[in-house]
């Protein structure tokens, strides 16, 4: 009887089943790692990336749209006084208002009358009081003009917040005699925008600047000033809260006669975001109607 073999037996292996995968045409696993269908748990699959650099990434990417934000579209102030109180509230020992200005809005137009408005002070006459927020410290002081640049610290400068009343080529001036208010062009203005009860109280506080010879509120809501024509280029900033405000009226010794470069002007006031019981948009309709 002849003798056979089987299909998968090796004639030269004495009958026996080869073990290595290479007699079979296979590759082993080590020529080719990365087709094996098994992991071990020694495998483990290769990194990506580590995570500190993801992190940098994303901060990074954060910041620039921060800048970007701050620089050219819109920046956050917080008010610092009561002068334009009762539109913006800002007082020692309350919680005062936090606003967003509008950038972009002046980049393609000029402020119009009633604008409220965020501008750095023109001259040393604006100044009063006003102290850097910046240490004296340098390291510090750089640090805080770095995050000033992406809004977490205030920029090294006396800003401060107004109402437009008039613009370039227009003029200005008040009366108390006339019993009308402030005019421009010559026509009185229409501002709803100012309490006349926080007027009165301002004189009954002891403001003699804004009261009229009688001991009443003078119609200025303080002292006769102008004609001053607003040179092109400028505006014409008053305080919603007029008895309480050292506005254009207490600058006019200045090189700007008073007034205001539009080239300090940092933006349009669109709204309050803080507190929430405050939140809104800020009215800036025209006083020359």
């Amino acid at each position: 009887m002849a003798d056979t073999h089987r299909a998968d037996s090796d004639p030269d292996s004495g009958g026996h089943r080869s073990s290595d995968p290479a007699d079979y045409g296979w590759d082993s696993d080590d020529d080719h790692p990365d087709e094996r269908p098994w992991r071990t748990k020694d495998d483990k699959p290769e990194k990506r990336g580590s995570l500190l650099r993801e992190v940098v990434i994303i901060v990074g990417c954060v910041l620039l749209l921060t800048w970007l934000l701050q620089t050219f579209v819109g920046r956050q102030y917080v008010i610092p006084s009561e002068s334009m109180e009762p539109t913006l509230t800002g007082c020692s020992g309350c919680t005062n208002d936090r606003i967003v200005i509008d950038k972009i809005s002046y980049r393609f137009g000029d402020p119009t009358p009633g604008d409220v408005v965020v501008f750095r002070a023109p001259s040393e006459s604006w100044d009063g009081g006003w102290m850097s927020p910046r240490s004296n410290n340098p390291v510090v002081h750089r640090l805080q003009d770095a995050m000033s640049w992406f809004g977490f610290a205030p920029p090294d400068e006396n800003d401060l917040v107004k109402r437009v009343i008039a613009t370039g080529g227009q003029t200005v001036e008040c009366r108390d005699s006339e019993n009308v208010g402030v005019k421009v062009n010559g026509k009185p203005l229409v501002e709803p925008y100012i309490d006349k009860n926080l007027q009165s109280q301002d004189v009954a506080a002891g403001n003699e600047a804004a009261a009229d010879e009688n001991g009443g509120v003078a119609s200025c809501y303080g002292p006769d000033f102008g004609p001053v024509k607003v040179p092109d280029g400028n505006v014409w900033v008053m305080g919603d809260n007029r008895a309480n405000s050292a506005d254009s009226r207490f600058h006019m010794e200045d090189q700007y006669r008073g007034t205001v470069p539009v080239s300090d002007i940092r933006g349009k006031v669109r709204a309050v975001i803080y507190p929430f019981s405050r939140i809104g948009g800020v009215s800036s309709g025209n006083p020359q109607q």
